[in-house]
């Protein structure tokens, strides 16, 4: 997986607009597009997203790339962060676990 990294923070591709999960609708090749270092860029670069999806379209064929016009959107991680994703209806979002309150049994 090839990440876009800046000023020691990762890029991290989410899609908050409902519609389409970008990562969570592609579990086979969900750990490539959540990281994208080449999608990464486009949006920085301000791309249109039909030139995004194109690209999407080619490097993940058998991807659902719809999440590109639901708001797909870069999340700046520290290096070594821990995360997860999740989605509803379409809607991502990203926590991280040292937020998170877990049990155990």
């Amino acid at each position: 997986m090839n990440k876009l990294i800046k000023d020691n923070k990762v890029a991290v591709l989410v899609s908050h607009g409902f519609g389409a999960g970008w990562s969570t609708w592609n579990s086979e090749e969900a750990n490539n597009m959540v990281f994208d270092a080449d999608i990464a860029q486009m949006l920085i670069d301000e791309k249109p997203f039909k030139d995004i999806q194109a690209l999407a379209e080619t490097k993940y064929p058998k991807a659902c790339v719809l999440g590109i016009n639901d708001g797909l959107e870069i999340e700046w991680l520290d290096i070594g962060e821990r995360f997860e994703i999740t989605e509803y209806d379409g809607s991502e979002s990203l926590e991280l676990l040292k937020n998170k309150n877990f049990y155990q049994a």
